[in-house]
Order: C-alpha cells, then structure tokens, then sequence
C-alpha cells in the first residue's frame, strides 16, 4: 500500500505516483520501497535503440527517438544504481560511445542528428560539435568505478585528465563532470591533487552558495536560469565525494537542511534550472526528487 503518512519520503512516494514516468517510478520503488533491479532494468530498455544508444527523451531536455551522449550517459547512471553496470549491455553502450566520438576519442554534448527534434535551446546544435568534459567525464569516472574494462576508456581517460588539468575558470555543471570523473579515476593520488585544486577554485570563483540565508549575495553563473546555483551537496552527493573535503561540517549541514527544506507541497522537488516546455518541466521533477532523496539518505538525513 502507498505511504500516506506526512513525512518527506510519504509525500515524496505520493509525488512519484500521481506525477513521474515509469521509469522514475520503477527506480523509486527499488531504492525506497524493496522494488526489484530487474523491473527498473526493464523500464529503462523502452529508451534504448538499435545502436546501442538511448534515446526517446530520457533525458528531458532533449526530445525525439535519436540516440545521444547525455541519454547514455543518464542510462549509465541507472545502471549504476542498480548494480547493473557490467556484461553485454555495457559492452554495447561502449560500443555505440566508440562510434559517436570525436577524433579526440571522446564525447560531444549533442550530436547533430538531433536537428529536426526539439531540445533546449541552451544546448546548441553543430554540425562538427567538439568534445567535451561535461559529456565524457561522468562516462568516464563510472565506468572505471565498475571496474569496466573496454577500448574506448584509453583515449577518453586521457582527454578527461587534459580538460581537468586545463580548466582555470569555469562553471558548477563543468566542475560536476570533472568531479565525477575525478571520483572514478585509477589515479588515486592524481585525481585527490585535482580534486584539491578544483574545491580551492570553486570557492574563489564562488561557484557554491555556502550559506542559503544569503544565496542573494551569490552570482549565478553566465547563461544560467535565474536561482540556478549550487550548493555543497551539489557536488559532495555522497560522503565519500573528493568533494566533501571542500566544505566543513556546518557548511555541509547547512546545504542539507536548505535541500530538505525544498521539499515542496505536493511532496517533490523543484527544478532549478531553465524551463523551456512544460513536458520538460514536470518530467525533471521527479529526476530532481529522487536525487534529493538519495543525498539526504547517503549523508545520513532521515526521511521519515
């Protein structure tokens, strides 16, 4: 029987019923509920198309049937929060990244056949589209945490050290992916010493809010939507992140309360960022509200 009682995760369960995809319901009954692996694996192979790729707007932003980065990339993270990541199924996800990357051997943001389906006018279509960090190292860093071995990670490691090493000024979304790929790297000690250097440049570049009680005082990076900021669970989503280094305890705390307190009326989350279609808008919130479930619950927050 649904939970109708009124603690967060109740009204979260209520939130995920009347308003989520099969899909994010299938994975909210598996991590809350005692749902099987098996029934979110199942949801998630309606996105997948005969390449290999995920398509079919599982990632919001970007809709029509054609295989992208970004959809692999969030089938990926499915995958990995099912303990899925491995076999046959990575080795064709694999596959399909080897086709669709760059002569640099790693991945672009959006590739050009999605012109002629809507997508979000933040993400820009090219004919020739560069690689990027934003979209090879989160590919990256959670196929060397399963410890997947194939080809197409050499080329696409070694892009992901450059981007990182490289990166002087820039933005919480870039600074994520090269968290995330930071997070998975072999390189223990290299990727500590990166990790270092780029919590020192988020809080000079103050590309976190450290105090919600005065998030006005905080800027909101160039081409962001409005409130569009990030504070330190943003980036230290599990204790054990290189990124929870970063903030001390209160500061961590602080962020945490904010998240919970978040929590809206009809029990889910709202999304931050722009939005550009109301399809878009009322898929995302049941995104965002199973990734705040998930961060309250890794740092040990109750959600009953």
């Amino acid at each position: 029987m649904a939970g109708t009682g009124t603690s967060p995760l109740n009204r979260a369960e209520q939130f995920m019923w009347l308003t989520a995809r099969v899909l994010e319901q299938r994975r909210f009954a598996h991590h809350f509920l005692k749902g099987s692996a098996d029934a979110v694996e199942t949801a998630l192979a309606a996105y997948l198309n005969e390449d290999g790729g995920y398509g079919h707007a599982l990632e919001p932003d970007l809709r029509g049937p054609v295989s992208q980065p970004l959809h692999t990339a969030h089938a990926l993270n499915v995958l990995d929060s099912i303990g899925r990541c491995n076999g046959l199924r990575v080795e064709r996800i694999c596959r399909f990244l080897t086709e669709v990357s760059t002569r640099e051997g790693a991945l672009p943001a959006l590739l050009p056949s999605q012109r002629g389906y809507p997508a979000a006018p933040f993400i820009p279509i090219a004919d020739d589209p560069p690689a990027e960090l934003l979209a090879t190292g989160p590919v990256v860093g959670l196929l060397h945490r399963n410890a997947v071995w194939h080809a197409w990670l050499f080329r696409a490691t070694d892009f992901c050290w450059a981007a990182v090493d490289a990166l002087e000024r820039s933005h919480p979304y870039e600074i994520e992916a090269a968290l995330a790929f930071l997070d998975g790297a072999p390189d223990r000690s290299r990727a500590e010493a990166a990790a270092d250097r780029l919590g020192r440049m988020v809080r000079e570049q103050r590309l976190v809010v450290l105090d919600p009680q005065q998030r006005a005082e905080y800027p909101v990076s160039a081409g962001y939507a409005p409130g569009e900021q990030h504070f330190p669970y943003d980036y230290a989503r599990t204790p054990k992140s290189l990124a929870r280094r970063w903030f001390t305890d209160e500061e961590l705390a602080r962020s945490l309360d904010h998240l919970a307190a978040e929590q809206q009326a009809d029990g889910g989350w709202p999304v931050n960022w722009r939005q550009w279609a109301p399809g878009t808008a009322l898929e995302g919130r049941p995104l965002v509200t199973l990734k705040a479930l998930l961060t309250l619950r890794s740092h040990g927050r109750s959600l009953d």
